[in-house]
C-alpha cells in the first residue's frame, strides 16, 4: 500500500525526525510513502505568492508567520542523505506546489531542476480567498462562484504540464458548502484534463480527518467515477502532519478506489 502525501514540516530536516514517520509507515503496513513540503515555506518560492498578498488581512497575516520559514537546502539536503540509506519502506520525496494561473514558468524554473522524485499540484487559493482555511472566512462568498473558479483553476493546473500529480481534487467542500448546480460537467472536463497530461489524481483523506463534521472522505464519487472513466491513476493519501497519522484512512481510501464502479 502507498501513503502518497506526507508532510515533514512539523519537524527538523534530520534524519532521527524522518525515520519516525518510516517507522509509522512500517506498524501501518505501508510499501510505500511519499514525502513533501508546501512550496510556501520555501524562500525560492515567495515570488510566487504575491499575486494573492495586499486582498485580505488575513492571507497576509497567514504568508508573514508561515511563508519563507525554512530552507529548501536542508530539506534537499535531508533527500540526499535519505537516498544513501536503506530502508524496509520505499521512499520517495517531492514538493507540493500551490497553483497560481500564470506562474507555471516560474515553477519549472525554480522547482524542476531539483533532483526530486515528483511534484503534485494543488489548489489552496482562489483568488486570494483562502477557502480551505477556516469556515469563517466563508461569510459574505458567493459559493457558486468559488466553486467555478476553483475547477477552472484546477483544470489549468492539469493542462499546465507541470505537476506529476494533483493533490486532495475537490477539498474545496471541506467545510460543507456547496453549490446550487451540479458539479458533473466540472468533474468531466477536470478528469479529462488529468488523464490527457499523465497525472495521477490523489484520493486523499485528510480534510476528512481534519474536518469529519463537514468534510467527505476524498474525492466525490461522480469525480473519482470520472477519473477512472477516463483511465487517471489514483493514488491513496492519508495527507498527515505528524508520524502518527502515517497511513491514517489509507485501507478506507483503498477500499473507495477499489469499489467504485466506472
Amino acid at each position: 500500500m502507498t501513503d502518497a502525501h506526507i508532510h515533514l514540516e512539523g519537524g527538523e530536516y534530520t534524519v532521527e525526525w524522518l525515520e519516525k514517520f518510516v517507522r509509522r509507515a512500517e506498524e501501518t503496513h505501508m510499501d510505500e510513502i511519499r514525502l513533501l513540503e508546501h512550496s510556501y515555506l520555501f524562500r525560492e518560492f515567495a515570488p510566487m505568492y504575491g499575486c494573492i498578498l495586499g486582498k485580505n488581512r488575513f492571507t497576509d497575516d497567514w504568508f508573514s508567520r508561515k511563508g519563507g520559514g525554512k530552507e529548501l537546502s536542508r530539506y534537499l539536503a535531508l533527500v540526499g542523505e535519505a537516498r544513501r540509506r536503506s530502508y524496509p519502506v520505499k521512499l520517495r520525496f517531492g514538493l507540493e506546489v500551490c497553483y497560481f494561473e500564470g506562474a507555471e514558468e516560474f515553477v519549472r524554473r525554480t522547482a524542476r531542476g531539483l533532483g526530486l522524485d515528483f511534484l503534485v499540484g494543488s489548489v489552496h487559493f482562489i483568488d486570494g480567498f483562502a477557502f480551505d482555511h477556516n469556515a469563517e472566512l466563508w461569510a459574505g462568498v458567493d459559493v457558486d462562484n468559488a466553486y467555478e473558479r476553483y475547477f477552472e483553476s484546477s483544470v489549468s493546473l492539469a493542462e499546465s504540464g507541470v505537476f506529476d500529480g494533483i493533490a486532495h481534487p475537490d477539498s474545496i467542500g471541506l467545510f460543507g458548502f456547496t453549490p446550487s448546480f451540479s458539479l458533473e460537467a466540472y468533474y468531466e472536463k477536470l478528469a479529462d484534463a488529468v488523464s490527457k497530461s499523465g497525472m495521477y489524481a490523489e484520493e486523499n483523506g485528510g480534510t476528512h480527518r481534519r474536518f469529519p463534521k463537514t468534510a467527505p472522505f476524498g474525492m466525490n464519487e461522480s469525480l473519482l467515477r470520472a477519473m477512472k472513466r477516463h483511465g487517471v491513476r489514483i493514488v491513496t493519501a492519508s495527507d498527515a502532519h505528524t508520524p502518527e497519522d502515517v497511513g491514517a484512512g489509507i485501507d478506507e481510501a483503498r477500499r473507495v478506489v477499489d469499489t467504485v464502479t466506472v
